[in-house]
């Protein structure tokens, strides 16, 4: 499965267990508490795998990034909580950040490599 595709899985299933961290009243409602635990193992064991395919960085800035997100958007749709200006900027902020970080860029490149040039010499 490609990386991304695994990735957002990851961060769907983060945000599933958010939303039912809240669901569950502090754990006294039986079913949300378990799929607060389950999405948990789930989701670092998805990230276990990523980071091993995906620089670190930018697993985990995707995730938590995303994730924040979503879990905003999640709690304003679903539980009906607002949001202020300065808040909805902020996670336009996020996902900005997110976009940047996962933008394509090319490395420098030395146009006259000094592969097996010799010793320096003075």
């Amino acid at each position: 499965m490609p990386s991304l595709l695994l990735l957002a899985i990851a961060i769907v299933i983060e945000v599933t267990g958010s939303a039912a961290l809240k669901a569950s009243h502090g754990f006294s409602k039986p079913l949300p508490s378990v799929v607060v635990v389950v999405s948990a193992i789930v989701t670092f064991y998805l990230i276990g795998i990523i980071v091993n395919r995906l620089p670190l960085g930018i697993v985990y800035a995707t995730w938590s990034g995303v994730g924040t997100a979503l879990t905003a958007v999640i709690g304003v749709v679903v539980f009906r909580e607002t949001l202020v200006l300065w808040q909805i900027a902020g996670i336009g902020l996020i996902i900005a950040g997110v976009i940047l970080l996962n933008f394509p860029i090319k490395p420098k490149t030395d146009p006259e490599p000094r592969r097996n040039a010799g010793p320096i010499r003075p």
